[in-house]
């Protein structure tokens, strides 16, 4: 409910002055969250002398008084149109951070025990909506991005750039690290997780503490869903509402022709995200052993850690051999539950919102039915072509690996496994080089014949609007169906009784012809700047770091500083795709109102 406030006669003043009031609370409560964020980040970074620490936590402290009070006048100041659970949500969290600052001042007289600003227990719930509060901020500052007039393909890249510098800027911290770290390999980490790749060259278990280890993840969350659409889900959520102008910036970026579907497609796909991940971190948990963690905590962490990895395509573990370690080599349940996450993951949002629509038009329409409601209303091709072209092709390459890894392993990496071992590391070993990274074999006892199947499906790839990389399935089952059709002489791609344009395969083979450049120019590179690697070993990680994977036959940490920079350039480009990163870096052209004679071109 809306107060109406009246501090001018004029009620064209008095709207002015509430919107300007408006204004001012929101940039205070903007630049406080901003400024607890930076403390916090201090205080886990870095060590404070006592004086600096006094200071920081009194600045710390009154930063949450002004954004507890900035939330009330927010609140009383919202228009009626606000959501119920909004207010309830905002009024709660200003009186937390209220009462909890006036009680550290009444109680302490401002001497901060240690722990206001790290992870420590006693604070952690502090700490942790300190940072929403960051994310919540910055979210709706992203909304604006489109007042800039860049185009949606310039500012996609640039916000995983800027999320990989930010990134390597956390991991460069003293605390995020237990014996330091330089800033190449914090940046080839960064790199790394934000684009869901995976490959290290330190020791993610070993070299990284606690704060190392959550900004990895939270890195590789971000990456996955994409920056773009995790602050505009956020943004959108709390700042209350959204300009046409952003639903049109916002939808290139979700794969949504319809503007107004684009919020409650960034819900489902968030809902998605967060109910795939909760559920498979539940399944880790009960499949892991509890012995082999020093604490309930350290076991929650590793199923979450894993959960997000997989469901990402990430591929980060914090175990030092991956899933290869002992102990956790025979947890083929986990395995399972592992490998359904990098499916779910990989399979792209596009199809899990198509499948949403076609399961709740039979579920509600059958209902009516059976309740004589209505009659059931059949609506043709409800799934897309590109729909369908992911889900068969998807299917194929599992099934195709599984059979691979089964019959080229046998004699190999499956000897001595129980029959339930070779059954599940086989589905493994078919999925993780689908972008996944994980593994759980020893990657240097493969068999050459199943290290040249897993180039073929690392290049591929995952589905089109997913959280992995690669080529795309659609994009090699539209080169395979073209192909074809030249082969049996039609003049058109035809597939599922439609005809797949003219356009989508010019795409198709620009896509693959720029991905052979980028590899083949990163294997000649890095053959260059580390001669001594073997051809086999180079061609293996510049497949795995441009096709997002992660996966690598142990010559990462082996790479010199110029061969890194090569490998990351593969994974930034391999994350937000070789297409796009020309048409943003390439001027358009204009209208053609002209054509040249045509001529054919001799080709075999």
């Amino acid at each position: 409910m809306k107060l109406n406030f009246k501090f001018f006669s004029n009620p064209d003043k008095n709207l002015f002055f509430l919107r300007k009031l408006k204004a001012i609370i929101e940039k205070v409560v903007q630049f406080s969250s901003f400024i607890t964020f930076g403390i916090l980040l201090y205080g886990i970074g870095y060590d404070i002398n006592p004086v600096s620490y006094s200071i920081l936590s009194f600045l710390f402290t009154l930063c949450l008084i002004l954004i507890g009070l900035g939330y009330i006048l927010k609140i009383l100041l919202y228009e009626p149109k606000i959501l119920v659970g909004r207010i309830i949500l905002e009024f709660v969290l200003s009186l937390f951070l209220i009462g909890f600052s006036l009680l550290r001042w009444n109680v302490f007289g401002m001497e901060f025990s240690e722990g206001i600003m790290s992870f420590s227990r006693q604070f952690f719930l502090v700490n942790v909506l300190v940072v929403i509060l960051f994310v919540i901020e910055a979210s709706k500052l992203s909304l604006t991005i489109n007042k800039l007039k860049a185009s949606p393909t310039l500012v996609f890249i640039l916000s995983f750039f800027l999320l990989i510098l930010v990134g390597a800027g956390l991991l460069s911290l003293p605390h995020a690290t237990t014996q330091g770290i330089s800033f190449i390999d914090a940046l080839f980490t960064a790199t790394s997780a934000v684009c869901v790749t995976g490959l290290i060259v330190v020791d993610t278990a070993q070299d990284f503490t606690f704060f190392g280890q959550v900004t990895i993840m939270l890195l590789f969350q971000i990456g996955g869903l994409g920056m773009m659409t995790f602050t505009s889900f956020f943004g959108f959520f709390f700042k209350g509402s959204f300009s046409l102008e952003n639903q049109l910036f916002i939808r290139d970026y979700i794969n949504e022709n319809n503007v107004s579907e684009v919020y409650s497609t960034l819900l489902k796909i968030v809902f998605f995200t967060i109910l795939t991940e909760a559920i498979a971190a539940l399944l880790i948990y009960h499949f892991t052993d509890s012995s082999m963690f020093a604490s309930r905590g350290d076991h929650l962490f590793f199923a979450a850690f894993h959960a997000i990895s997989a469901f990402c395509n990430a591929g980060f573990s914090t175990l030092s051999n991956g899933l290869y370690e002992s102990g956790f080599r025979e947890a083929y349940h986990m395995h399972l539950v592992l490998a359904g996450a990098i499916v779910l993951g990989g399979i792209g949002f596009p199809v899990v919102i198509n499948y949403y629509s076609y399961l709740k038009h039979v579920l509600v329409g059958g209902t009516k039915k059976l309740l004589g409601i209505d009659t059931y209303k059949h609506v043709p091709r409800v799934t897309n072509i590109s729909t369908r072209l992911s889900l068969y092709t998807t299917g194929i390459l599992l099934v195709v690996g599984i059979v691979s890894y089964a019959v080229f392993e046998r004699n190999g990496t499956l000897d001595g496994l129980s029959t339930y071992g070779k059954f599940v590391t086989s589905i493994f070993g078919a999925v993780t080089p689908r972008t996944a990274g994980f593994n759980t074999v020893d990657m240097g006892a493969l068999t050459v014949p199943t290290i040249l199947i897993y180039l073929i499906l690392m290049w591929i790839g995952a589905s089109p609007g997913s959280t992995g990389g690669g080529l795309k399935t659609s994009t090699f089952a539209v080169a395979i169906l073209n192909t074809f059709s030249i082969a049996s002489g039609k003049k058109r791609v035809e597939i599922f009784f439609r005809q797949i344009s003219q356009e989508t395969i010019r795409k198709a083979f620009a896509v693959i012809s720029l991905s052979f450049l980028v590899i083949g120019g990163g294997i000649f590179a890095v053959m260059l700047f580390n001669p001594e690697l073997h051809l086999i070993d180079v061609t293996f990680e510049i497949f795995s770091a441009f096709s997002t994977v992660g996966l690598s036959l142990g010559i990462t940490s082996q790479l010199s500083t110029m061969s890194k920079i090569v490998v990351m350039l593969c994974m930034f480009m391999g994350r937000v795709g070789t297409l796009t990163l020309l048409i943003a870096l390439v001027r358009k052209a204009g209208e053609q109102r002209y054509k040249f004679p045509e001529e054919n071109v001799f080709i075999t």
